[in-house]
């Protein structure tokens, strides 16, 4: 089997992370190898640009440095962790990737979608994902969650304001006409229903 390489995506409290823990579980249940990470960070040097980019005290960082930092992060991260696993065979799951950029700091942050892909195909080249989940959760829904969950990491773009949560919305939905590997899945279904819309999508392609 060749290496595929999943990302998954969604506005802040979308609740990504625990669908890729459940995907996780089916498929090595089903004997594939898997490997789940993380942007920004994965890598011990991704991590440590995380802390800088999350950190709610640099709330004067500039846009264009942001999204500098998140491509450099990206860089390290998949030249170390994603590429070789690829390599190995490895089924790689990720929170977050270029899209995230696109959609942050391409749109909301108005830099242009064009401009930012440009600063991460420098980055990334030609390692685009194979399949894209958009876990569709409104961020009304989604800053809830957040801000509702116990021991939950509030971070630096969680206190952005609504408006700007609601153009990181707006701009998954233009990607999502743009690029035929986004597949979007109802996240405001039970989990265990996010999850089994998940996997069906994910069995197209393996």
């Amino acid at each position: 089997m060749k290496g595929k390489f999943i990302t998954f995506e969604g506005t802040e409290g979308s609740g990504k992370t625990s669908v890729i823990k459940e995907v996780r579980k089916y498929l090595e249940n089903l004997g594939y190898d898997v490997l789940v990470t993380r942007e920004p960070g994965g890598i011990e040097i991704s991590e440590r640009i995380r802390e800088i980019l999350l950190d709610k005290n640099n709330q004067e960082m500039d846009p264009r440095t942001e999204a500098l930092l998140f491509a450099a992060a990206r860089r390290q991260h998949l030249i170390e962790k994603i590429l070789p696993a690829l390599k190995a065979n490895k089924i790689v799951l990720c929170d977050r990737f270029v899209d995230s950029s696109l959609v942050y700091q391409g749109h909301a942050r108005n830099i242009g979608i064009d401009k930012v892909y440009e600063i991460n195909y420098f980055a990334i080249e030609e390692a685009l994902p194979d399949l894209t989940i958009f876990v569709d959760v409104r961020p009304e829904v989604g800053l809830k969650r957040v801000f509702s969950t116990p021991n939950r990491e509030v971070n630096r773009l969680d206190l952005e304001n609504l408006s700007f949560h609601k153009t990181i919305y707006e701009g998954y939905l233009s990607l999502m006409k743009k690029y035929d590997r986004i597949k979007r899945v109802n996240g405001e279904q039970e989990i265990s229903l996010v999850v089994k819309d998940t996997i069906k999508v994910i069995e197209e392609i393996i």
